[in-house]
């Protein structure tokens, strides 16, 4: 039976996705909002595939990405995010995804990659088969960040302050404080001002 576990912190989206998988043979098909939930739900549940949005409650879709393959669990995941493809897609690949759909992208794109994910194949955006050579300076600086540090930079830029992103991570406030620091002097940003300009223009935000 083909199972699937919907992982998105908006019900509206994950009730359009439920109805997609349910039209394509879906008979099991369970959903998560948080990162949290998702390997306590893959070990009970097993699903054939995952459908991961990236902007989640307590983290990133990286992080899931990441516990994924740290604890060998068997799970083909799709990416189906709002977040820009050139800044995730490449650390979404090398995390193990089998796709990448952007939510601007036709429900027709997700279909497609449902379809293709399940038969044994990828599917990603094919202009992003670039090196990391051809890109910018800012987008090199990006790329060179940890996911953590992406991550952080992320909440920063939209003005969250230490202690909040300190408990949404359950990190403490003086790991943040250091990321916050360490950001600063890889990206060479003097202040959260430019740091938010430095997010916005390479669409981050």
């Amino acid at each position: 039976m083909k199972s699937v576990v919907i992982v998105d912190d908006h019900p509206v989206i994950r009730q359009a996705l439920r109805l997609i998988l349910e039209s394509l043979g879906f008979k099991s098909i369970h959903e998560a909002s948080s990162t949290v939930e998702v390997v306590p739900m893959i070990r009970q549940h097993r699903p054939t595939l995952l459908i991961l949005d990236l902007k989640l409650e307590g983290g990133s879709g990286l992080d899931v990405l990441e516990r994924i393959r740290s604890n060998g669990l068997e799970c083909r995941v799709i990416v189906y995010t709002a977040q820009p493809p050139d800044n995730y897609l490449q650390r979404c690949m090398r995390a193990g995804a089998r796709a990448y759909i952007s939510k601007t992208d036709s429900l027709q794109q997700l279909i497609n990659a449902v379809n293709a994910v399940m038969a044994g194949y990828t599917l990603f955006p094919e202009f992003l088969d670039c090196s990391v050579a051809s890109l910018s300076n800012e987008r090199q600086q990006i790329e060179h960040l940890s996911d953590r540090e992406l991550h952080i930079l992320v909440q920063l830029a939209h003005g969250k302050p230490n202690n909040q992103i300190a408990h949404d991570l359950n990190l403490s406030h003086k790991t943040i404080s250091t990321y916050k620091t360490r950001l600063m002097l890889k990206l060479g940003l003097s202040s959260l001002v430019l740091l938010r300009e430095f997010a916005k223009r390479n669409h981050l935000l």
